[in-house]
């Protein structure tokens, strides 16, 4: 199974759930998360979001983080897609996607990939508004967010 895809075109979320587990005798939990488009951003109206990336980078930091969450929750299978391009409110942007023997450790291991790749992945984002453009800062939330996990973010944060 390829563990990571940086694409422009959507994917199928049934099919990428049904791709953790097929085979696997030994799962009994997937999990799975779907970031998505938002048409509002700080009260603010949002039409599109144009997404960059540093291509073979960005997949190596991606596998990086799957290096370490498959041990640390034991999981048997993870997947990350992530959109670039042009994208309006309302399209898919990541699947992430895990598979482990239980719950638990599914849930947390699918967190803890999300929490990573806000921070850690090279990403930027531009907003399109009725005002113009704007590129998307950080936000501390996502760091303090990787912080509960131990780990320091690129951009300084204290774990």
């Amino acid at each position: 199974m390829v563990r990571v895809t940086i694409q422009h075109e959507d994917f199928d979320v049934g099919r990428e759930f049904d791709a953790l587990h097929a085979g696997d005798g030994g799962v009994g939990a997937v999990v799975g998360f779907v970031g998505t488009v938002r048409g509002r951003d700080g009260g603010q109206p949002v039409q599109a979001l144009e997404l960059e990336h540093y291509p073979g980078m960005t997949e190596r930091t991606i596998e990086a983080m799957i290096d370490v969450a498959v041990p640390r929750f034991g999981l048997h299978a993870a997947r990350v897609i992530h959109r670039v391009g042009l994208l309006s409110a309302g399209d898919n942007i990541v699947f992430v996607g895990v598979a482990a023997a239980h719950r638990g450790a599914a849930f947390e291991g699918c967190e803890f990939l999300m929490d990573y790749l806000k921070t850690q992945a090279p990403f930027w984002k531009k907003e399109t508004t009725p005002e113009g453009t704007r590129w998307v800062d950080a936000r501390a939330a996502d760091d303090a967010a990787l912080a509960r996990w131990g780990q320091t973010s690129d951009n300084g944060a204290a774990t």
